[in-house]
């Protein structure tokens, strides 16, 4: 009788349903019916979407906190550099100055005045600190906007990930649910058998055994849905209720990543955050050097022009005009001083001035100039590390997508020797030459190998997306429906954080798809 029990266990196991779906291995799929989830806003009301495929998942990603954030890190970028290039532009300033004067003390007079200035200035050497200023801010945008790319490609691959979760978890739960059914029905058929006297209590109790463990594995299935949707409420921002059913799923991108090894580093080696912000460092690192050596060489200069009624006999001066140029600030400014009230005949002249500085002993130009030069150090040492970090990361991932391509092929052709080994024992059933139960068993190993090769098809779509992130081809390759990043060098004025995306406006996809493949 024990010999009997693995041929009852598989023939109640496909009974409920395994056979079936040997069975239809070559028939096209059905077509998914798109499963209604319950979205759950921070307000009371609800509100009802239907998410089945991986680009719905991408638009209310659109939506969540760290895709803004990213947005907001990027907005910040270009506020920096528009205020740079505000201090580095033309500034206007008004003051007044007043004076009340009595010469000689013990028999003069208390005479006042007052005078209305008019300043400009303007930076116009381009070594000045604020044009600098400005250089560094560009560099710093399109490091961001560098920045922006990725993190927007570090999101779409969690999604992606929690998306494909959410698939395993739910495929997971129906398994577990077929197999629950089936130890019942088994432990059904054992008491009944040892109410025959046809089996032993311990072949019971060994049934009643494979029973609870099914039911935790059960439990700890369902577990994993509840963990895939927290995931999925943590890329997105908003808790979600999955399908109950794998048909209310769509299938994952299938991306092939191109190129060889040389390309893929060319291409990460001008798309990666670590390169763009590490050659910015160098630049101004080098900056810095260059300024450095500059003060070191030069003295510090101030020319002026002073022009219009200079003085009169009481130190007053009158209408004016007076400029200025600083050889290390590199700024022209421009004073136009008006008295409020008559000054006299006071007569007009122009007055030049030049002034300099040099540190002939002490002072910090040494110590700047070293300190400045072993920064151009560092950067460069930043920047070697950074391209050798990117080649090692897009090697590894090269061949971790390989590996599982590798896998793939092989898993496939399992499949295929499956499926053959079905159709051979149905033959011989046809021939008198097998019973059924060869072709339960046969049907049993095309369902092990066509979820092999389903799983292996997710890990290899992961894979390619990892590829594609460490090449920097990510963000054409999956947001082709986002528009398009903002030139660094020329940020627009009007760009803003992109809206959370709500069902009654779905935002629309261009016509054309970007290369690589479109999920």
């Amino acid at each position: 009788m024990t010999r009997r029990f693995p041929a009852l266990y598989l023939s109640a196991f496909l009974s409920l349903g395994v056979l079936g779906q040997g069975q239809a291995q070559t028939a096209p799929p059905p077509t998914p019916t798109p499963p209604t989830l319950q979205q759950t806003s921070t307000s009371p009301a609800q509100v009802q979407t239907t998410l089945f495929a991986l680009s719905d998942v991408l638009a209310l990603l659109r939506g969540s906190p760290g895709w803004q954030s990213a947005d907001l890190t990027y907005r910040a970028a270009q506020l920096a550099l528009a205020s740079a290039r505000t201090r580095a532009g033309l500034s206007l300033g008004v003051g007044a100055d007043s004076n009340l004067t009595k010469v000689p003390w013990d028999t003069g007079e208390w005479l006042g005045s007052a005078t209305l200035n008019v300043s400009a200035a303007l930076n116009v050497l381009p070594w000045s600190p604020a044009r600098e200023a400005v250089r560094s801010a560009e560099r710093a945008l399109a490091a961001a906007a560098v920045d922006l790319r990725n993190s927007r490609a570090t999101l779409t691959i969690q999604a992606v990930q929690a998306f494909a979760g959410a698939r395993s978890a739910v495929t997971a739960l129906a398994l577990t649910d077929a197999q629950l059914a089936l130890s019942i029905r088994l432990r059904a058929v054992a008491d009944g058998q040892r109410a025959q006297n046809l089996i032993t209590a311990e072949a019971v109790l060994e049934r009643q055994s494979a029973l609870e463990s099914v039911q935790a594995a059960r439990e700890k299935a369902a577990r994993g849905v509840n963990l895939a949707a927290a995931q999925l409420t943590r890329v997105l921002g908003r808790p979600l209720t999955l399908p109950t059913d794998l048909s209310g799923f769509g299938t994952l991108p299938n991306l092939t990543p191109s190129g060889d090894l040389n390309t893929l580093l060319s291409r990460a080696l001008s798309a990666r955050p670590e390169i763009a912000k590490a050659e910015g460092a160098l630049a101004d690192a080098l900056a810095a050097l260059a300024d450095a050596q500059r003060n070191a060489r030069l003295p510090d200069l101030t020319a002026g022009v002073r022009a219009g009624q200079l003085s009169d006999a009481r130190g007053n001066a009158g209408r004016t005009v007076s400029g200025s140029l600083n050889s290390r600030t590199g700024v022209l400014g421009v004073q136009v001083s008006l008295p409020l009230k008559d000054t006299g005949d006071i007569p007009s002249g122009v007055a030049l001035s030049l002034s300099g500085t040099y540190t002939l002993l002490g002072g910090a130009a040494a110590g700047e100039l070293a300190q400045a030069s072993q920064g151009v150090q560092q950067a460069q040492l930043g920047l070697s590390t950074a391209r050798q970090g990117v080649d090692l990361d897009v090697r590894t991932r090269l061949s971790d997508y390989q590996d599982e391509v590798g896998g793939l092929t092989s898993l496939g052709t399992a499949l295929i020797r499956a499926q053959t080994a079905l159709d051979s024992a149905r033959a011989r059933v046809d021939a008198g030459l097998a019973t059924a139960l060869d072709v339960d068993q046969a049907a049993l190993g095309v369902t092990q190998a066509q979820n092999a090769v389903e799983a292996q098809g997710a890990a290899v779509e992961l894979a390619a997306l990892q590829l594609l992130q460490a090449t920097g081809e990510l963000d054409p390759a999956l947001l082709g429906q986002m528009p398009a990043l903002p030139t660094p060098t020329a940020p627009p004025a009007d760009f803003q954080p992109a809206p959370a995306p709500t069902p009654s406006s779905p935002e629309p996809t261009p016509p054309t798809p970007a290369p690589g493949g479109q999920p």
